[in-house]
Formats: structure tokens, C-alpha cells, sequence
């Protein structure tokens, strides 16, 4: 994205109230498929509670460990994290890289297209 494409992005932003959330890179179809990997232990729908993984509705712009009910370990707790589209793709790519000691056991999506596709499709999620 160029300088200018990107001070046009954050105008319209700001203008018309479009959450940055809905411009992620990827193709949010084909996240979804890609996302079945995630739904073995995280749920999506609102209200719908956790599974093994906290639920993911809404996670767009959350404070990481912040959902009600779920019990987040203790470096994941004090991570500091937001999930902003940029910190999504890098633990969609590798959790325990991003928190060493994480209680995810995943190992991360490493197609590029892939990890944009998933953060495209949990930026529906609101």
C-alpha cells in the first residue's frame, strides 16, 4: 500500500466511520474454509460462549485475554496484546512465537494467504 493510499484509507476512516477491521488484505470466503481448522476448539457466534479456545466473535480491536469466563494463562494474560489486524496475523501464524507459554497448541498457519484469509474472515465477526 502506498503512502498516499494509506493516508486516503485512514481519511475515509476517520469521514465516514468505516472500521479499519473491514479493509483486512484477505478474502474473507475463503477464511471462513481455512477458519474450520480453528472451529475445532473456537466458537463465533455471539453469546455462543468458548470451547477449548474463547470465543472469537467481536475479537477485532479486543484486548487479548479479555474474554468473560475464559481461562487464559498467565504470560498470555500480561501479553499487553490488542488484536489489531497485524498482531491477529502474526499468532494466526504462530502463537507460541508470539507468546512463548502460551496454552494454544497450534502451530500456525504458514501460507501467507492463508493467515490474511482467516484475519479477512474474523474481521466479519462484529
Amino acid at each position: 500500500m502506498t503512502v498516499l493510499n494509506r493516508h486516503l484509507l485512514i481519511l475515509l476512516v476517520f469521514v465516514i466511520g468505516v472500521s479499519p477491521a473491514s479493509f483486512a488484505a484477505g478474502d474473507a470466503v475463503h477464511g471462513k474454509q481455512v477458519f474450520q481448522r480453528c472451529a475445532i476448539c473456537h466458537k463465533v457466534e455471539k453469546g455462543a460462549g468458548g470451547g477449548l479456545g474463547p470465543n472469537l466473535f467481536g475479537v477485532f480491536g479486543r484486548k487479548a485475554a479479555s474474554e468473560p469466563g475464559f481461562n487464559y494463562s498467565g504470560v498470555f494474560k500480561r501479553s499487553g496484546l490488542t488484536w489489531t489486524e497485524d498482531n491477529l496475523v502474526k499468532w494466526v501464524s504462530g502463537p507460541a512465537k508470539m507468546v512463548p507459554g502460551t496454552k494454544m497448541a497450534f502451530a500456525g498457519l504458514t501460507a501467507k494467504k492463508d493467515q490474511a484469509d482467516v484475519v479477512a474472515y474474523l474481521a466479519t465477526l462484529k
